[in-house]
């Protein structure tokens, strides 16, 4: 039998082994997928499709198509109605590799080795996602009051250099939430099989470095005046930006905000657990919008609105829970009288 008529038999022979494999592929852009079964198959037949498929109905690969398709390396590939995949191997490639095997001058890439803070964010921060389970609560703040206030004190205090800002503002009704809640301001600590409350309210604050992401900590923020919050977030922040912090002014903390609303665009974004903190507050942009209103002759007035999510560890803090310390942070950022 000549080698032709050979593999012509097999292709007959195997059509139903084809087929399966043929529904078990599909197009991901300029991939192909195949579930593991039916790629062992078509590779014992010693078929090669990684390079070519069919653009036939729904993206599958025909038993027809097959026909001429190499065998044993023998024939060329499939000849009509194909379209050619470019660089995908029978196998994955590391970086390193395609870097060293790239001589064209045309690599649209590089590689950074990780720095020793950005090794240990990403661990931390893959050891929380995978092993927190997290649920989040979203609730939307009028700011109105608390932006007359902000300006009016801002104004007073002009004369003496100081800047109060939205943020102080967040991490002062945060921690005088988390010591009406103090169930928020625990830790879970697994090994010891205890849930800790912690009696002081240490509020970590998200600040942004060129080496990465930092968290200096504002420690009995419960206690503290509005204005002396402030002063002690600018003071950490320029540290921090400096590669200055001590380790007792970033390691540690009860709750953690972080703010993306300080950079203009961010609306609304969930923010991960730092453990072996319970929660953290990702605090959203304000924006001006029309709402109801039954006082105002024409049924409606305009309003600045910010919303927050509060990411929460199931295991300590139940959705009850939750949104009573969003309650009572909403008061406070809504009637901000008390912030003072």
């Amino acid at each position: 039998m000549s080698k032709a008529s050979m593999t012509s038999s097999m292709i007959r022979s195997c059509s139903s082994s084809i087929l399966a494999y043929s529904r078990a592929m599909k197009l991901e852009g300029n991939r192909v997928t195949a579930v593991l079964h039916a790629r062992t198959l078509i590779t014992g037949l010693g078929i090669n499709l990684s390079r070519t498929v069919s653009v036939g109905p729904g993206g599958r690969a025909m038993a027809t198509d097959v026909k001429g398709t190499r065998v044993n390396g023998s024939a060329p590939v499939l000849t009509t109605d194909n379209v050619l995949l470019n660089n995908i191997s029978a196998g994955p490639v590391k970086l390193s590799e395609r870097a060293k095997g790239d001589t064209s001058g045309d690599a649209k890439y590089k590689d950074i080795p990780l720095t020793n803070m950005r090794e240990t964010i990403a661990k931390r921060l893959s050891f929380s996602k995978q092993s927190i389970p997290h649920y989040y609560l979203t609730s939307e703040i009028k700011m109105d009051e608390l932006l007359k206030m902000r300006a009016n004190l801002n104004a007073e205090l002009k004369d003496q250099g100081i800047k109060v800002s939205i943020n102080d503002f967040v991490v002062k009704a945060c921690s005088l939430a988390c010591s009406d809640v103090p169930e928020v301001n625990s830790f879970f600590l697994e090994k010891e099989n205890v849930i800790r409350q912690n009696l002081t309210v240490d509020i970590s604050i998200a600040v942004k470095t060129e080496t990465g992401l930092i968290t200096p900590i504002v420690y009995n923020a419960d206690v503290k005046a509005l204005v002396e919050i402030s002063a002690e977030i600018k003071q950490l922040a320029d540290k921090a930006h400096k590669n200055k912090l001590k380790p007792n002014e970033y390691m540690g903390g009860t709750f953690t905000v972080s703010n993306l609303g300080m950079f203009g665009s961010i609306r609304h974004f969930t923010a991960i657990i730092n453990p072996p903190q319970s929660c953290i507050l990702a605090v959203g942009g304000s924006e001006r919008k029309i709402v109801p209103d039954d006082d105002d002759k024409d049924g409606f007035k305009t309003v600045t609105a910010m919303l927050v999510t509060m990411s929460c560890d199931h295991r300590v803090v139940d959705g009850a829970v939750g949104a009573i310390w969003l309650k009572h942070f909403k008061e406070y950022m809504e009637k901000p009288e008390a912030l003072l």
